[in-house]
């Protein structure tokens, strides 16, 4: 099961103002779902972001909103994303099966998204470098429980080769700049 660019949307959960001083490592996972939506936005993958009660707990994290189109960005009070209604119909509607996750927290709304994705059909990847909880325990027991439910726990640079899926075009160039030194 290889990711394919033309089946992938990828969906960045709350990673949000007030949130993130708190996750562990969270320059480390701010810095890698940046680079993420980048090689999407480079593929022309869609990039959705949900923001969990904004009024309490902020925006999305500024580097990573001017990187996803303001319209899709969507609040939601759920902590998984897909019991929002219209968040699970208009995934729904976008007929893509891969569905990327990055965001935080893993072991709360990561998890539970995650594990509605699943059951909803959808082929779930998560990047492990731009996911994160408050401790690094409780990021660990969620990608354990993801990936026994069957998602797929990949690194970014997984992710961006199996987009690529070849070497010697300007896209690969473009985007593996600084991989090999």
């Amino acid at each position: 099961m290889l990711l394919q660019a033309s089946q992938s949307l990828v969906l960045l959960i709350d990673m949000q103002q007030k949130l993130a001083p708190a996750i562990f490592e969270h320059k480390e996972v701010e810095q890698a779902a940046a680079w993420v939506l980048q090689v999407a936005l480079q593929l022309e993958v869609p990039v959705w972001a949900t923001e969990q009660y904004p009024q309490g707990i902020g925006a999305t994290l500024p580097a990573l909103a001017e990187l996803i189109p303001e319209a899709q960005v969507l609040q939601k009070m759920h902590f998984s994303a897909l019991k929002e209604p219209h968040i699970a119909s208009s995934l729904a509607c976008t007929e893509r099966k891969q569905i990327v996750v990055l965001g935080t927290e893993a072991h709360v709304c990561v998890l539970q998204s995650v594990i509605d994705l699943l059951a909803l059909g959808y082929q779930v990847f998560v990047v492990v470098e731009a996911v994160g909880s408050r401790t690094e325990q409780n990021k660990q027991l969620a990608l354990s429980r993801m990936q026994q439910a069957g998602a797929q726990i990949i690194s970014k640079e997984m992710l961006a080769f199996e987009w690529l899926e070849c070497c010697g075009t300007d896209t690969f160039r473009q985007i593996s700049k600084g991989w090999i030194r």
